[in-house]
């Protein structure tokens, strides 16, 4: 493909070729004049060029979109485009996405090949201020209700709504997936020092059975999914924004120190946006056990449990409003936003040392694998302020025996009556329920994110 296959092409030498005028942006003008030129130094050969000359739009406005170096890595990376080694192909899906980053609604498709290999015997080398912009015949006028709904269409394709949509659907489909042991894994962090009601997995999850039949696996799951929703989206957007936010100018991945702080601030904004729901679901799911304080203050598990908005309206009026409603928010975040930086992290580093000899992605299969490394290995290191933060969400419950003054009590209070191993209660079924839910999340997200980007 390449004149000289001793040097292999990268993305700067592709963005130098392509920004003719050199002025360091790629637009209607560049383009148009390499259509209209031979250039013996293309970082390519004759028959790719002439790709990117059948591809070339029929551009209506010369006032198109100018695109930035960092956009063009931006636009590659979000398209797992490597930065260097392009291959044809490579090259063929850059023209495309590239085409319709700067000329967007503006441009309509051109007739054959024939127009610029017209151009080439026709026009002299083009300088910036007289670059030839090909025209239709006929200007058309654009509908003001066309125009609109282009605008609206433009918005609903964004990145920032791609993120939002693929995290929500990534979040819904992964703790669906494994609710039964999320409430597990939350009755067993709840339970104090008193004998357990609940041991081990196996027997829980009979018990659990016996007890509530299938609505017991899903309790508090419809909270959970309506909470994990935004607080996925928000958090795959967040890492998205700022990942773009401190990317290095040249480059397409960002390194340990950058890719740690864009998880950690990704968590911290997804646990603001969504705390009163997260707690919500947990006194859902702890109010129709068998706690022992449960079946001794009220007789019995309760059986008809309130709802989301009702459960959200009394906290509020009986737990000091919206301090009830985000008691253990410091906790949370503390053990959040680490966690959520490790996943990012591990999840990306371990992506690109599974991708196979001559690929530029691993398969479904390796990115499950990799999710469900991430998630372990962040929740074996952040796992006892998980324990933590469900403590604090259930202190306020009357039916609950231990109380808390804030989150150092709490860590004192439960190292000496439950010993270290207090702060770890649950940490099995949280290993059978992080490591598919992470590989199922990660999968989900990455394949509708691609979905999107292909139909945009």
């Amino acid at each position: 493909m390449y004149q000289d296959d001793s040097e292999p092409s990268n993305i700067q030498q592709l963005f130098r070729f392509l920004d003719h005028n050199k002025d360091g942006h790629i637009d209607a003008h560049d383009l148009a004049a390499i259509c209209a030129s031979s250039d013996a130094n293309a970082p390519m050969d004759e028959d790719t060029l002439n790709k990117l000359r059948s591809k070339v739009t029929v551009i209506t406005n010369a006032d198109g979109h100018r695109m930035s170096y960092s956009e063009f890595v931006q636009l590659l990376n979000s398209h797992s485009i490597p930065a260097r080694e392009l291959t044809t192909d490579h090259l063929d899906n850059i023209f495309g996405l590239l085409l319709h980053a700067i000329t967007k609604t503006k441009t309509t498709a051109v007739a054959a090949t024939a127009t610029a290999a017209t151009a080439v015997t026709t026009a002299a080398t083009p300088t910036p201020s007289t670059v030839p912009i090909i025209t239709t015949a006929a200007t058309t006028t654009v509908d003001p209700v066309e125009k609109e709904s282009s605008k609206w269409k433009d918005f609903l394709v964004s990145d920032t709504m791609i993120h939002l949509v693929a995290g929500g659907m990534a979040g819904a489909v992964s703790r669906t997936v494994v609710s039964p042991v999320e409430r597990m894994k939350i009755l067993f962090q709840v339970q104090g020092p008193e004998p357990a009601a609940y041991r081990g997995v196996f027997p829980t999850l009979a018990k659990m059975w016996r007890e509530e039949g299938l609505m017991g696996y899903m309790r508090g799951n419809g909270t959970n999914v309506i909470r994990i929703i935004p607080y996925s989206a928000s958090q795959f957007a967040a890492y998205e924004w700022c990942k773009k936010l401190l990317m290095e100018p040249g480059k397409t991945e960002l390194d340990t120190p950058r890719r740690l702080t864009a998880g950690g601030f990704a968590g911290v904004i997804s646990v603001a946006c969504t705390y009163p729901l997260d707690m919500v679901r947990t006194r859902l799911s702890v109010l129709s056990a068998t706690l022992d304080s449960n079946v001794r203050k009220t007789g019995a598990p309760q059986k008809k449990l309130p709802g989301i908005v009702p459960m959200i309206v009394h906290i509020y009026k009986t737990e000091g409003g919206l301090v009830g409603l985000y008691r253990g928010i410091w906790p949370t975040t503390l053990g959040v936003a680490p966690y959520v930086a490790l996943n990012f992290q591990c999840y990306e580093g371990l992506k690109f040392l599974l991708i196979p000899p001559g690929e530029d992605t691993p398969s479904a299969t390796r990115k499950l694998i990799c999710g469900a490394l991430a998630g372990s290995i962040a929740q074996t290191i952040t796992y006892p302020l998980d324990v933590l933060r469900r403590r604090m969400q259930v202190t306020g419950m009357a039916t609950i025996d231990y109380k808390y003054k804030g989150t150092w009590d709490a860590v004192r209070t439960m190292v000496r009556n439950e010993g270290v191993r207090g702060l770890y209660k649950g940490m099995i079924p949280n290993y059978l329920k992080v490591a598919p839910a992470m590989g199922v999340s990660f999968l989900t997200y990455e394949w509708c994110k691609d979905s999107m980007i292909d139909y945009r």
